[in-house]
Parts: structure tokens; sequence; C-alpha cells
């Protein structure tokens, strides 16, 4: 297994994922499938704002899992605040890759400089919960019937994570 940064090459593993998770789970709260076209502008968005793809590779070079934070609100002062998500593919999942996906995550973000890492999880999805509160984050909130999905009401769950950077933040 194979840490890496993934690019546009791994577009059709990771929207096999995304895809999985949009259309067998609550990890999503989208309802369609995402397209080619999707994925061109996650990539964009993601490199317009530096933002990593991290991934992991099995020896065959298929992609088992990934990991990413983008921006958590759009106004200036959030600037030192991201928002993660990881995903496993459905044949990897239970192998402890999430644990190597979120440390990865914690690694970028604080090399990066940023203070807060905010993690929005269906709050039935007790593995994501457990994993987050393993490496320390805190269950801040939860939102209340927000989403609604497979006929029913969902809970999201907001999970904070709070760096020791950047050492001298400053506005604007």
């Amino acid at each position: 297994m194979q840490i890496i940064a993934c690019n546009d090459d791994f577009a059709p593993q990771i929207l096999d994922i995304f895809n999985d998770a949009i259309l067998n789970t609550t990890a999503l709260y989208d309802y369609k499938p995402w397209t080619m076209e999707t994925m061109r502008v996650w990539f964009e968005t993601k490199r317009q704002h530096n933002f990593p793809v991290i991934g992991l590779v099995n020896n065959e070079g298929r992609l088992m899992g990934f990991g990413s934070y983008g921006q958590f609100r759009v106004r200036p002062a959030y600037k030192y605040t991201v928002e993660n998500s990881l995903y496993v593919h459905r044949d990897f999942r239970g192998q402890g890759l999430g644990k190597i996906l979120l440390a990865e995550i914690i690694k970028n973000a604080k090399d990066q400089n940023y203070h807060c890492i905010i993690g929005v999880i269906d709050a039935a999805n007790d593995v994501s919960i457990g994993l987050h509160q393993s490496f320390g984050f805190e269950q801040v909130g939860v939102f209340k019937e927000v989403g609604f999905k497979f006929g029913k009401w969902l809970d999201a769950a907001f999970m904070q994570f709070t760096l020791q950077t950047p050492e001298t933040p400053v506005e604007g």
C-alpha cells in the first residue's frame, strides 16, 4: 500500500467511490450520481485552492480510498478552517485505511497552516464518528433533520479538530 497525491488520472476511481456512497449510503447527501464533468470541476477547485487529494493505492495501483478537505465557508474570516472528507472503497472497508487517510489529512492541514478541521458526518455513521473521535475530534453539535434521503430525515453531526497553527494568524 502506498500514500499518493491523486491527480485527474484517478478521477474514474474516485468517481466510482463517490457514486457508491451516493447510491448506497448517507455519507453524501446527494441523490444523483456524479459525472466525469463533476469530477473535472472538483479537481479544478482542489487545484485552485491548493487542497490536497490524498489516496491510498494497493500494489496493483487500485485506489482503495481517498481523503481531502476544502473550504468550510466562503466568508474570509473562515480562511483558517477547512472541512474534511474521506471515503474508503467498499471492497477495502474495515482494514484501518480511514485512520491512515485521516492522519494524512491532519498532517496536510497543519503543514498548510490551517487552524480548524471540521467534519460533517451523518449522525448515524458511528464508524466515521468514532474514527474522528479517536484522533481528537470533538462533536460540537448535531443539526437535526437537515437532510432527507432514503425516505427518512437525517441528522448531521459536526466534529471539530483544532490545530496549533498558524503561529501568527492575520486578517485579510
